[in-house]
């Protein structure tokens, strides 16, 4: 394995059959020690996170795939935390995508003087930033990244319309053992000019509340899987 990225949940290693290594950390997105998935540093460490990060993306992509949703997810190793996926190119230097379904965190922070936090998104919401913490992840329109080149107007309808089935297949999974969705963020890549969901589907990517409460992302994981 060849290293070729270090990111800040994953480490990402080239295989020789062409593929790709994902190596999950055990380290957070957050501020002052506190987990947030809407902030764009690591802002703390929980011991054996990468795991069950793993574990979920797992379980998630395998019921993308019943639903007929094409992800980049081959196989895993989850003693050694790791993932095989197909070698997608990122959009420009790196995209976010955020569906949103709850008001809350960074969008009450842009927008709270025209919304409520908890206000429900009907339908979902669905928006992108770069990824680049010198300038804060900037938000980008999909006509921004036409106007910049990084990617074509069906490429972004593509990646728009995948991601509310997506948040929806996930949405439905946690509302059957009784969790709500408030939001949650995807990475896209392209692969011979087909869009599809690469990186991970895992609890630190996602904002999910139970009678109120923001459930943290060891106490998700563990609802997740031990059902």
């Amino acid at each position: 394995m060849k290293l070729v990225y270090t990111g800040k949940t994953k480490d990402v290693y080239s295989l020789e059959n062409g593929n790709v290594m994902l190596k999950f950390k055990d380290d957070c997105t957050g501020k002052d020690g506190k987990f947030d998935p809407g902030e764009n540093s690591v802002g703390l460490t929980i011991e054996g996170i990468g795991k069950e990060n793993l574990k979920t993306s797992v379980y998630y992509f395998d019921l993308l795939k019943k639903a007929g949703i094409k992800t980049h997810y081959v196989n895993a190793d989850i003693d050694n935390a790791t993932m095989e996926v197909l070698p997608g190119k990122v959009f420009g230097h790196g995209l976010e995508v955020i569906c949103r379904l709850v008001a809350t965190g960074s969008f009450i922070r842009r927008y709270g003087e025209y919304i409520e936090d908890g206000t429900p998104l009907e339908g979902g919401y669905v928006e992108c930033t770069f990824k680049n913490d010198e300038k804060g992840d900037p938000l980008v329109t999909g006509e921004g990244l036409a106007a910049l080149g990084v990617m074509s107007p069906e490429m972004f309808e593509s990646m728009k319309e995948q991601t509310l089935k997506i948040t929806k297949v996930v949405a439905d999974d946690l509302k059957s053992i009784g969790l709500d969705l408030w939001d949650i963020k995807f990475e896209f890549g392209y692969n011979n000019d087909e869009v599809i969901l690469i990186d991970e589907i895992a609890s630190g990517n996602m904002r999910v509340y139970k009678d109120g409460n923001i459930v943290d992302p060891i106490e998700l994981t563990k609802l997740i899987l031990n059902r």
